[in-house]
């Protein structure tokens, strides 16, 4: 994976929830990019929703991974329900909670909430500001029969420093 949405995984219950948050910069471009000014009209940054939706796809993904000791190809299958109120801006910091409803050896569903700290506020209270409901297929178990590559392409080196930083992975 080339971009990580999460920087930092704060618990992880196995088979049960993963919590991980992201802190959202000025300094990334698809924030400052988007939107940029125009005319007379100020520059408007925020962190894109299909971001926000895919730092909730990586954190499920990661719990539904760490089921099966990372053996798993575990890909994205089908996004149930994405649900969100409002943006994130630079300064804000997104909460992504995952929660397993059913890990098997066919793939996995998981309940997801979004909460949002905004330094606006200055009280570093976080508000739910979405729900996200995603299903994982794990690839090697597929209907098809079809094959992959045996290294685990999915699972990269940047989720297993992310996790070995935050104290939650021991592996290669």
């Amino acid at each position: 994976m080339r971009w990580i949405w999460i920087d930092r995984v704060l618990e992880l219950r196995p088979r049960e929830r993963l919590v991980a948050i992201k802190n959202i910069t000025a300094g990334e471009d698809w924030v400052a990019n988007h939107f940029p000014p125009k005319g007379n009209s100020p520059a408007l940054p925020i962190f894109p929703g299909c971001f926000v939706v895919e730092g909730m796809a990586q954190t499920a993904g990661i719990l539904v991974c760490e089921a099966s000791n990372y053996k798993e190809k575990v890909v994205l299958a089908k996004i149930g329900k994405a649900e969100l109120s409002r943006e994130a801006r630079p300064g804000c910091t997104l909460r992504y909670t995952a929660t397993a409803e059913r890990i098997d050896n066919v793939g996995a569903s998981t309940k997801g909430i979004v909460e949002l700290s905004d330094p606006q506020r200055n009280d570093g209270a976080f508000e739910v500001i979405g729900h996200i409901d995603l299903l994982f297929s794990h690839l090697d178990n597929n209907f098809a029969g079809a094959k992959f590559p045996e290294h685990n392409f999915v699972f990269s080196d940047g989720f297993k420093d992310l996790l070995r930083n935050s104290g939650f992975y021991e592996g290669d």
